[in-house]
């Protein structure tokens, strides 16, 4: 066996489709288009979800919910995760500048004090809304639960 003796297996390849080459290829005329309609047309390019004129599923299934404009979202963070933080960096005042500064907030995030875990140490925290269970355990700690 050589280089130049090498070709593919039989049934391997096969010839392409060669399209608009005149009537005698089979394939001339309209080209394997057919007659008018889009799809015959250059430039034609098929929407998103369209179905050939049938109403498309995204418009036949019914419209669910509310979504309220007014509504503010804010980033959770557990008393848990706070507990941790302030432990490690050894610090006893927490508020959003100091969150924002080591990455658990977003630049333009409201952030939100949740009770999971507990508060073993009297924390100075300062966030846009606070929790009722997670005020009572920073309260009950010796700490304060200021509002932005």
């Amino acid at each position: 066996m050589k280089l130049h003796t090498l070709k593919p297996a039989l049934g391997s390849t096969k010839k392409r489709k060669r399209i608009g080459r005149g009537q005698g290829s089979g394939k001339g005329g309209t080209s394997t288009r057919g007659h008018k309609g889009a799809q015959s047309r250059s430039g034609y390019s098929k929407k998103k979800g369209f179905e050939g004129g049938q109403m498309p599923l995204q418009r036949r299934i019914p419209k669910f919910g509310f979504k309220n404009p007014n509504r503010v979202a804010y980033k959770p963070i557990n008393l848990d995760t706070i507990q941790e933080f302030a432990a490690a960096k050894g610090l006893s005042e927490i508020d959003y500048d100091v969150l924002r500064q080591n990455g658990l907030v977003g630049k333009k995030d409201l952030v939100k004090v949740l009770g999971r875990g507990s508060c073993d140490s009297a924390l100075q925290i300062k966030a846009h809304a606070f929790s009722a269970s997670a005020r009572a355990a920073i309260e009950a700690a010796g700490g304060s639960a200021t509002v932005l």
